[in-house]
């Protein structure tokens, strides 16, 4: 009796597998249906919508080629907002750049209005396009440029965004020394479709108490945009563009109960950040990877960097609000803010299921991206800098297999 427990038939394991079989695809079926029909994410709840409850806000923002998105619904919710904030609670800043539409004639409308309303702003209208950007030949050892696979010195694109987000950021200095004070949060607005409720319930986020929270963004609904910026709280690449999204057994649980859901970084269309490391004696700053680690074809954005550097990020958490969705056009952003459930049940049954087969299937090819990037980054780290100090990133969970180079009016490129 012992000896044939201890080693069963053919028959008893053929058993035995077809059991554990039917146990697994019996837990999955109803874990399936719990997640679509017996447990729907809770309904979004309205937020506190006084303005003094969320402290003066610095209000940033970068254009290039938003014209169409500015005149049909950007200005108007900026201009909404501020009616509702009230002009002593914020203060707006925002670069334009000169593109193929007149996005500069768009803002220059938006900053009439609001000198109407008598907010205080700074908006910097830029002559120089992409095109003028580089064509100019860098300076030897100038930061920002590397050599290319096709042959050429060319401008990253990173770091090009990361100066342009960092004037920005310079005109909360200017304020503080204009006697306009401190502010208490500041909010990066991308060109998306927005409310003024949507920005209420992002600042409310975790009861007001975070290092950083962002809204998710869609260009194409049920397909989530902002894969550059966004990990999970492990620091992992979101497995799937759909609903559940996450590798993390955290981060996808927040998800599914509609709560804050805890990431290492997000960004993804509006993102709202306590403003105090703005102000540290060393001012957080967004920055790309050094030139030379960019050079071995490695990238990260700074949208996910500055999380990495961010002091507050590892005791305030950083979050993804699923309550505050935003679009890129107003389809898209109908589509995930319509009166019905989102997502919807369909939606959430075919995400689940994409999201199992994505884990097993395409964990070869994360693993194989893991090392790659790895042992790019160790090699980087074996070298010295030139002051003999050992390179070091804090931000490796931002870094994917990429380069990304500026050009002329196609925005950018990646080689």
């Amino acid at each position: 009796m012992i000896y044939r427990l201890l080693h069963p038939s053919r028959r008893c394991k053929r058993t035995l597998l077809r059991l554990l079989s039917l146990a697994v695809a019996l837990y999955l079926v109803l874990d399936t249906l719990f997640l679509t029909l017996v447990a729907p994410p809770p309904p979004r709840l309205p937020a506190p919508s006084t303005p003094s409850n969320h402290g003066r806000i610095f209000i940033a923002s970068i254009h290039w080629f938003n014209e169409r998105i500015l005149r049909s619904h950007w200005n108007k919710a900026v201009v909404d907002l501020m009616e509702h904030l009230g002009a002593n609670n914020v203060y707006v800043s925002l670069i334009g750049s000169k593109s193929v539409d007149n996005t500069i004639g768009a803002l220059q409308e938006l900053d009439a209005q609001l000198e109407q309303l008598h907010v205080p702003r700074s908006f910097m209208m830029e002559n120089r396009t992409h095109e003028d950007a580089i064509s100019r030949t860098p300076s030897p050892g100038e930061p920002g440029w590397i050599n290319t696979p096709r042959g050429k010195k060319e401008l990253r694109r990173i770091p090009y965004l990361a100066n342009v987000r960092n004037r920005v950021m310079q005109e909360m200095d200017k304020a503080l020394a204009d006697g306009l004070g401190r502010f208490d949060k500041v909010l990066w607005l991308n060109d998306v479709v927005f409310t003024t409720q949507d920005v209420l319930t992002l600042l409310s986020t975790n009861a007001g108490e975070y290092a950083s929270a962002c809204s998710i963004d869609f260009s194409k609904p049920p397909i989530y945009y902002d894969t550059f910026a966004l990990r999970d709280i492990s620091g992992a690449k979101t497995l799937t563009q759909t609903w559940p999204y996450f590798l993390s057994g955290v981060s996808q649980q927040a998800l599914r109960l509609n709560d804050p859901i805890p990431v290492q970084s997000c960004w993804n269309g509006m993102v709202a950040m306590d403003a105090k490391p703005f102000y540290n004696d060393t001012p957080l700053r967004f920055r790309g990877i050094p030139d030379s680690l960019a050079e071995l074809h490695l990238e990260g954005s700074e949208c996910c960097l500055v999380h990495a550097d961010n002091p507050l990020s590892a005791a305030k958490g950083v979050f993804l609000n699923p309550n505050v969705r935003v679009g890129y056009s107003a389809d898209a952003y109908y589509a995930v803010n319509a009166p019905i459930q989102w997502p919807s049940p369909q939606e959430r049954f075919r995400g689940i299921w994409k999201l199992r087969l994505v884990w097993l299937l395409g964990m070869p090819q994360r693993i194989i991206e893991n090392v790659v990037v790895a042992s790019r980054l160790k090699r980087w780290q074996a070298q010295k800098t030139t002051g003999g100090i050992a390179n070091k990133e804090n931000g490796t969970h931002c870094l994917i297999n990429e380069m990304q180079v500026l050009v002329g009016n196609d925005g950018w490129k990646h080689l």
